[in-house]
């Protein structure tokens, strides 16, 4: 599923030695991580390493204190949390943030929200005032979620679907903000070998259809290894190592740190 010829070489996302502190606690210290346009990029580490801490850094979820983070080159000092979304960096999260009580369809269409402004509660709540703007919503949503194999279930309650499919869900919801780049927090976390494969060719077929740049947060090791351009490598909230998947596999200092032994 690999694309290792990545025509182009523009950073989408460019961190350059972030640090982040809680108290007395530095979490992330001089890290740098970079994601190419149309790349998939892998971030892994041991629990602790600092993973997590970065993607909420990076969307402004917590303060770094010293070094810089780029979005296609604009810094993303002094924004906040909430114009992630429309600057254009969608994420999910390791505990589905899914609001279980709508339906699929209105799920996937809250991530466009920001899309239409203060008309967009209004097509969900009151529809016979906005019935265009509710129209186009639904249409993109539906969209969005014909292309993850997932039109025939938007009327269902997203509480009902099952694991894996409210985790497909979420990337839709994702998508429907139609990002520059996606942020994926252990997608495949809870999910069996079988759908993890699945959910690996989603994923990919995404990237390859939208140019998406991904930097994927995951410590499902097949996954991460059969997906992934370039593997950027955390430990103790440091950068330990980068490289291609087999660079990575064949890094004595990766696999001390871990992998635990040779891929």
């Amino acid at each position: 599923m690999s694309n290792s010829s990545i025509a182009e070489v523009r950073l989408v996302l460019e961190a350059r030695d972030v640090s982040v502190q809680f108290g007395g606690v530095k979490a992330l210290t001089n890290v740098s991580v970079s994601v190419k346009a149309g790349e998939i990029c892998g971030l892994i580490g041991p629990n602790g390493a600092g993973k997590s801490t970065f993607l909420n850094a990076a969307t402004r979820l917590v303060n770094y204190t010293s070094g810089s983070i780029t979005l296609d080159g604009q810094p993303l000092e002094g924004v906040g949390s909430r114009e992630m979304i429309g600057m254009g960096i969608a994420r999910t999260f390791q505990n589905l943030g899914i609001y279980a009580s709508m339906t699929v369809l209105e799920n996937v269409m809250l991530g466009a929200h920001h899309r239409f402004g203060g008309k967009f509660a209004q097509a969900i709540f009151t529809p016979s005032q906005v019935r265009a703007v509710e129209r186009f919503a639904r249409e993109k949503a539906m969209a969005v979620l014909e292309e993850v194999g997932m039109a025939e279930l938007a009327p269902r309650i997203a509480g009902s679907l099952t694991y894996p499919l409210q985790k497909r869900m979420e990337i839709a919801r994702a998508l429907a903000a139609e990002p520059k780049i996606l942020l994926l927090d252990e997608p495949a976390g809870g999910l069996t070998h079988g759908e993890v494969h699945e959910f690996g060719s989603l994923v990919d077929g995404i990237r390859r259809k939208r140019n998406l740049s991904i930097l994927l947060i995951e410590h499902h090791m097949g996954l991460v290894m059969s997906l992934c351009d370039r593997i950027v490598v955390l430990h103790l909230g440091r950068n330990l190592a980068e490289g291609t998947p087999s660079e990575i596999k064949s890094n004595d200092a990766v696999i001390a740190a871990y992998l635990g032994k040779a891929a």
